[in-house]
Formats: C-alpha cells, sequence, structure tokens
C-alpha cells in the first residue's frame, strides 16, 4: 500500500530559502549604513558652493564678506562700515548652518579670518574639514575657483 504524498517543502528548500533572506538582508544592511565620508563630503561641497557665492556676494555689495567657522557650523557675515556687521539671517543661501557631521574642527591655511572681498583675484586658501578620523579639504585658488578636493 502506497502512503499518499504530502505536499510541501523538504528541509532543503527551506534552508536554501533561508540563506537567501539572509543574503539579502545582508546586503541590504550594509548598503544602509552611511558612507563614513559622505557626510564629511557634503558639507565641503555646500561650503564650497556657499564659498563662491559669498564672494559674488561681495563683488555685488563691494562689501567684505566675513565666513566665521565653528565645531557645530559656520555663517557669514558681510562687514559693514565702523566695524558693525550684519547677519544674513533672511538669506536662503548664506544664512548661518550646521556642519551636518557636526562636530568638526575646521583648520585654514594660511591661519587668518577667511576674508571674501570684492576683489577678482585673492590669495589662496586651503579649509579642511574634519571629524577626527577623515578629512576632506576645500581649496580657493587665486582665480577665485573652489573645489573639493
Amino acid at each position: 500500500m502506497r502512503r499518499p504524498r504530502q505536499g510541501g517543502f523538504t528541509l532543503i528548500e527551506l534552508m536554501v530559502v533561508l540563506v537567501i533572506v539572509g543574503i539579502a538582508t545582508a546586503a541590504i544592511s550594509l548598503s544602509a549604513r552611511p558612507d563614513p565620508t559622505g557626510l564629511l563630503r557634503q558639507d565641503a561641497a555646500r561650503l564650497a558652493r556657499l564659498l563662491e557665492i559669498a564672494q559674488g556676494e561681495a563683488r555685488v555689495r563691494g562689501t567684505p564678506i566675513l565666513w566665521q567657522p565653528s565645531a557645530k557650523g559656520y555663517r557669514f557675515s558681510p562687514q559693514a562700515y565702523r566695524g558693525k556687521t550684519d547677519a544674513f539671517a533672511a538669506d536662503t543661501e548664506l544664512r548661518a548652518r550646521d556642519w551636518q557631521a557636526a562636530p568638526l574642527r575646521v583648520s585654514v591655511r594660511p591661519p587668518r579670518p577667511v576674508l571674501l572681498d570684492a576683489e577678482w583675484i585673492g590669495a589662496p586658501l586651503r579649509i579642511t574639514l574634519s571629524d577626527g578620523q577623515h578629512s576632506v579639504t576645500v581649496l580657493r585658488e587665486a582665480n577665485g575657483h573652489v573645489r573639493v578636493h
């Protein structure tokens, strides 16, 4: 007498499915981790773009603009006459910002305040952003071109 064959999956088939699910889960979890330098590079790219915008704004206004970094963020301040400053609070581009990868260490070479003025040719500048393990450099060349390195 023959026993009726039971329907369902064999142990091997179930194990193969579990292995496939495990591999898919591992692949998703590896791709979900943020790139450790990703936020740092985004901060550097945004800073490079904003430095160019601030340089153009300084040329239009005829007033120098000071870039003021901190561990938590940065701001641009137009330098008005008699040493008074006013902030770009209402400006969508040059408003005060926080670093995405905060806290950061910021170093400027040569070590001096970053003052963007109306001159078309300025001194080269190297701004290094570091989170303690990784660093990204923003370079401003003498011709005013800003790039991330």
